[in-house]
């Protein structure tokens, strides 16, 4: 039976008879290119449709953003959601936007940095998109913290609301914010949501 992967109903997840490693994982995301790919730690593939125009707007200004900040400050690197992370858990993940402390980044090897850096970023966005299970973004937020993740935001341009995460802390909600700023590894990074939501 011949099939496409875009022609599935998506998202769409299943597991391998046999857990893709990273190398495999790599050669289907890049035959699927058109499509998201990550892998959970019990070695189930999600694989998610591209952003729609609107969320592919606001990620780009967020990526936009966090990068020249990241330039200006030096301390760290900053990564778009087409950088894929092998977490200590196991599972792959891409988040929308992540930044990575610079020691850290400069302790792996070029091939680590040419394939999933084995390493969970410091700093993590997602964006809610409308086809987004908030529930599943919520799980997701609470996996990189558990992962390492020393900071993550979830921003949800629908409800105006960013989620703030933290190891040891419950999510700190704020509705309607006019700028989010970091703490800890990311002070001096600030977000102003007028310059997100339009």
């Amino acid at each position: 039976m011949n099939f496409a992967l875009q022609e599935m109903p998506l998202p769409l997840r299943f597991r391998p008879a046999t857990p893709m490693s990273d190398e495999e994982l790599m050669r289907f995301s890049a035959a699927n290119e058109v499509l998201r790919v990550e892998r959970d730690a019990n070695g189930e593939i999600l694989v998610m449709t591209p952003a729609g125009s609107r969320t592919s707007k606001i990620n780009m200004r967020i990526g936009r953003l966090l990068d020249e900040w990241a330039e200006a400050d030096g301390r760290g690197v900053a990564f778009d959601s087409n950088g894929g992370f092998t977490l200590p858990d196991g599972s792959m993940r891409a988040a929308d936007a992540a930044w990575v402390a610079l020691p850290r980044w400069k302790a792996l090897s070029d091939a680590d940095q040419s394939r999933y850096a084995p390493l969970c970023p410091d700093f993590v966005i997602e964006l809610r998109s409308p086809t987004d299970s908030l529930s599943e973004l919520r799980e997701k937020m609470q996996q990189w913290i558990a992962n390492g993740a020393q900071l993550a935001w979830l921003i949800d341009p629908i409800e105006r609301a960013v989620s703030i995460y933290r190891p040891g802390e419950e999510p700190e909600v704020h509705q309607y914010p006019t700028s989010v700023q970091g703490n800890g590894v990311m002070a001096g990074f600030e977000l102003v949501m007028a310059r997100i939501w339009d």
